[in-house]
């Protein structure tokens, strides 16, 4: 008899994803799914997804939902929280929600050391709508509203916001990954089961940051989406574990 090795998480819905092919948000999606099936913790799992491409995660996860206004993840995630301590909290965020509009809620939910879990998306452009500069966005990239490349002395620099979240007391576990290739995933996979791990004991404010291909904005195939993460993205944005007060969990 053949044993079964590979089959659809129990919190991801049988729906067909509506991104755009290539796009890193479906296999998030499913690592997401994984490690709430994997620790248990799926029917007491609240996710908080704003706007921009990851608005429609209630569309995949099979788990409850509270919609956020743009920006306002790690403030709706606090409010549940703290009136629900006993669940799981977690908000789904593009870099450009989380990074531009959302900043100050997430740095000072950090701060605080609000016991949530943030997963912070990459892909370094407003995805949903329509390609434009993000805070994110790395020096000479192109973007709807930067056609000639993004310019230091007129645009600033990208912002580092795991880096930023890093100095603050109360976050105790932040990782960069990536999704562009198998093994990134399979460590992308393991930076999610330790964020919730982190939250499940109490210990304070955890955030993964998975860079992430898109394609349609970059204006590239998806092979060759993976391949500009590996060789520009990420000189500027290097994977690491960029802070871990948590150790062995």
């Amino acid at each position: 008899m053949a044993k079964k090795i590979f089959e659809r998480p129990r919190y991801l819905k049988e729906n067909v994803y509506h991104y755009c092919p290539g796009c890193g948000h479906s296999i998030i999606h499913r690592l997401v799914a994984e490690v709430l099936d994997e620790l248990a913790i799926g029917e007491r799992t609240i996710g908080v997804p704003p706007a921009g491409c990851a608005v429609l995660a209630y569309n995949y996860l099979d788990v409850d939902m509270g919609e956020a206004p743009h920006g306002r993840g790690a403030a709706v995630a606090t409010g549940i929280k703290r009136m629900l301590p006993d669940r799981i909290v977690f908000t789904y965020q593009g870099d450009g929600d989380i990074a531009a509009i959302g900043t100050a809620e997430t740095i000072h939910a950090a701060n605080r050391g609000e016991n949530v879990t943030v997963i912070f998306v990459n892909n370094g452009v407003y995805g949903m709508t329509g390609g434009q500069m993000a805070p994110t966005t790395l020096l000479g990239q192109s973007s709807t509203t930067t056609p000639g490349g993004r310019d230091r002395s007129r645009d600033g620099m990208p912002i580092d916001l795991s880096q930023m979240l890093a100095v603050t007391g109360g976050s105790v576990y932040i990782e960069r990954t990536a999704v562009h290739s198998p093994k990134h995933v399979r460590r992308t996979k393991k930076a999610l089961a330790k964020a919730f791990k982190t939250q499940m004991q109490g210990l304070g404010f955890s955030l993964v940051e998975v860079v992430s291909q898109c394609p349609t904005n970059w204006k590239m195939t998806p092979a060759d989406a993976c391949r500009w993460i590996e060789e520009t993205i990420l000189s500027f944005y290097p994977l690491k574990v960029i802070k871990d007060e948590v150790g062995d969990i």
